[in-house]
């Protein structure tokens, strides 16, 4: 799928003209080179946070006995019966560290006065498939175990991301469905990185501004290493791949319209429909991904941020979902 310049909105134009030579002639090497660069930028991010609101830092265990980071954002006062999101970052799998969403931490708080547990989940230049995953699942347990103390609702445990934060949130969502061990009230996965075929009509010879086709198939590589290019890619990895999405979440997603992953989404959001799923989704025309995060003035990205933050404050007084523990006690 081929864009133009006159194709996008009118405000992204500048924005992506630059993003699209930052990016161009992708592969493994290069994203590498870029992965670094954003880990030295990121700290950056931290800066005044401690004036708006409360950050606490975790270092929780790992089965293999190593340890998961996770920071945990919440409003200066005290909080109880909280919201609690668990929050996964993007950055195609590859790159990306919890501090580069600060600027979504501070408005979500503000505006609904949760509480977000951000995990430095590992990345594919470390280490591939499962490893994001099952710390992204770690984490999960480590929110339900600890509700009480973070000032969470244990009934209200919530996963969202953008990106390939989507894509974990969509995994996480059908493997908490599949081990029964946790219920999540709702979820967000925003323009998410689910299908590692790049096979439909928006993916395949893309040339938008900062994730085109080259970069898609370069990141899925990286992430699934023996795995890639064959029937074996589990729905955990690559949640395009499921069929059966009954006893998911209710749903809240929006995609560009320009962007590789919007036939995916499409795909996705229908098959939930189909499920029984409550779904609420848009699609915003003339935009790239992660337009709402790198132009947030332009008008189009206070559209889509509104939108999100409505259907939070809605989700967060209409969807419930009691943990297996208290299902029996109340039996």
């Amino acid at each position: 799928m081929h864009t133009g310049d006159m194709t996008m909105d009118q405000q992204l134009r500048r924005t992506g003209g630059w993003i699209r030579r930052l990016m161009s002639s992708p592969d493994e090497r290069r994203l590498r080179r870029i992965a670094s660069l954003v880990d030295a930028v990121v700290p950056l991010a931290r800066l005044g946070v401690s004036r708006t609101m409360r950050v606490r830092r975790f270092r929780i265990e790992r089965g293999d006995g190593t340890r998961l980071r996770i920071l945990v954002y919440s409003p200066r006062q005290p909080v109880s019966d909280a919201t609690g999101v668990l929050w996964l970052h993007g950055g195609g799998y590859f790159l990306g560290r919890p501090e580069q969403d600060v600027a979504v931490y501070r408005r979500m708080v503000r505006e609904t006065g949760c509480v977000i547990l951000a995990p430095d989940y590992r990345r594919s230049v470390d280490e591939p498939y499962p490893a994001a995953l099952d710390d992204c699942y770690t984490a999960l347990i480590w929110m339900r175990d600890n509700a009480s103390g973070l000032g969470l609702r244990l009934d209200q445990l919530v996963v969202a991301g953008e990106s390939a934060g989507g894509g974990l949130t969509a995994a996480l969502t059908l493997l908490a469905r599949d081990r029964g061990e946790v219920n999540i009230a709702f979820q967000m996965p925003i323009y998410p990185m689910i299908d590692d075929r790049v096979c439909t009509a928006s993916s395949r010879d893309n040339d938008a501004p900062l994730l085109d086709t080259a970069t898609l198939v370069a990141a899925w590589k990286m992430y699934l290493r023996d795995l890639h290019g064959t029937q074996r890619v589990p729905i955990y990895a690559a949640p395009a791949r499921a069929v059966d999405l009954r006893g998911l979440p209710p749903t809240f997603t929006y995609v560009g319209e320009l962007e590789p992953f919007r036939d995916e989404t499409l795909a996705y959001v229908d098959g939930l429909r189909a499920c029984g799923v409550p779904v609420d989704f848009e699609i915003y025309p003339g935009c790239w991904h992660g337009f709402d995060r790198l132009v947030p003035r332009a008008e189009v990205s206070r559209r889509a941020l509104r939108s999100r933050e409505r259907w939070f404050r809605h989700a967060a007084a209409t969807y419930f979902a009691p943990q297996p523990d208290q299902d029996r006690n109340r039996a």
